[in-house]
């Protein structure tokens, strides 16, 4: 009942605003474009652009409270900073969108009288049917109904096949007034807000790859300052230990003896640091293996017990297979630094067709915010460089919710 009250409303209004938007910019146009010989034709032009974004602006409200289509941001980009006055004041000539906005004014004029017609007459078939009875009495004597014109009864036939009418005009209503709904609000999308969206998926994008590529130059200089403060330190003790054994052996043997090994100890450390970061580029069991017995692994050496809910049947890209590996193994080190969580639980499932949602909640005090460190932020980056979505719960007292919403592909 809802959704046709709120088609009802939609509809009803469109023949008004439809009208009003119609006379008052296409007015303004016409006056323009006959006069622009005298340059005043380019103001009064411009007027009825400004009008027609007048009216865009309402459509786009009543969309939105009708399907809850989202009002595009940008749709209007002011002219550049350093515009010249006349051009400023020009510059609505110069855009897409303000001519979208007064074509709609036209198209919207025809999808209105169609849309607010079918479903006044509609309306109007349901209660003159269904009332026909009550009214029937005031028709003329020797008025010839339609089941008098069918042959099969007078009045009494009148009444039942009118009833009729108005019971299937009843039943069909809330598809007829969405249909004609419809009919006004697909054209209104289509002019009013694809170029916008359009530009906020461009823009979209962008910041995607930027922050894809934020990630990344971060990550490098990590791993760049984690080779200079680990292994090459290392490298640059075993190189000195090894020169000093060199000049040891032929003096004293056993220091010689025990300064190599020093120097194999310090081999074998780097070699485990050296994997240790590489694991944080390309974790071998995550490439040799796949996603779920990563993160069992994952799940595994966590300082805390952690249950794991996965449920993904579609393939995955690399890049979102790192992502997520890398979002859960950073959540569950940050509920162990600082969380004082008994227990951690992760979920990885697929939404629909072409999301999933990766879900790290625990028990402990709560308070985690990105303001407090880079490891969120560093999170945040990770999941939108691939095109996701980032959010934290973590109230004070706990418990933290950690959400990444990802693309399949």
């Amino acid at each position: 009942m809802g959704r046709l009250a709120a088609d009802t409303g939609y509809v009803l209004l469109t023949l008004p605003l439809a009208v009003a938007a119609f006379v008052t910019v296409f007015t303004l146009i016409a006056v323009g474009i006959s006069t622009v010989i005298v340059w005043v034709g380019l103001p009064i032009m411009v007027a009825g652009l400004f009008a027609a974004r007048g009216f865009a602006t309402a459509e786009r409200q009543r969309l939105n409270k009708l399907n809850g289509t989202p009002i595009p941001r940008g749709a209007y980009p002011p002219a550049p900073g350093d515009t010249g006055a006349l051009a400023t004041r020009l510059w609505p000539l110069r855009q897409a969108q303000y001519w979208l906005d007064a074509l709609w004014t036209i198209v919207g004029f025809v999808t209105g009288l169609l849309a607010w017609c079918v479903s006044v007459v509609w309306y109007a078939a349901v209660l003159g049917g269904l009332t026909y009875w009550m009214w029937q009495g005031f028709l003329p004597e020797g008025n010839q109904g339609l089941a008098e014109l069918l042959g099969i009864g007078g009045r009494l036939g009148d009444t039942i096949i009118n009833t009729a009418f108005g019971l299937i005009a009843l039943v069909t209503l809330p598809w007829v007034i969405r249909g004609a709904a419809w009919v006004h609000a697909a054209p209104a999308d289509l002019l009013l807000n694809s170029q916008a969206s359009l530009r906020q998926e461009i823009d979209t994008e962008r910041a995607t790859r930027l922050a894809h590529q934020d990630a990344e130059a971060t990550a490098l200089r990590r791993f760049e300052r984690d080779i200079h403060d680990g292994p090459q330190q290392r490298l640059v003790r075993l190189s000195m230990d090894l020169g000093r054994a060199r000049k040891q052996l032929a003096d004293d043997p056993e220091r010689a003896a025990a300064t190599i090994d020093s120097a194999l100890q310090q081999a074998r450390d780097t070699v485990d640091e050296l994997r240790s970061l590489t694991r944080g580029i390309a974790p071998p069991l995550l490439v040799d293996r796949g996603l779920r017995v990563a993160l069992d692994e994952v799940v595994n050496r966590a300082p805390v017990p952690v249950m794991l809910d996965f449920d993904v049947e579609s393939p995955l890209s690399p890049a979102v297979e790192t992502a997520i590996y890398f979002t859960v193994s950073e959540a569950l080190t940050n509920v162990a630094k600082h969380s004082l969580a008994h227990r951690a639980e992760v979920t990885v499932v697929e939404r629909d067709a072409v999301r999933l949602d990766v879900t790290v909640s625990d028990d402990g005090m709560g308070g985690a915010h990105e303001a407090k460190g880079s490891g969120l932020r560093g999170l945040r980056s990770r999941v939108e460089g691939v095109g996701g979505i980032f959010d934290v719960d973590s109230p004070t007292g706990g418990p933290t919710t950690l959400t990444a919403s990802l693309p399949l592909l």
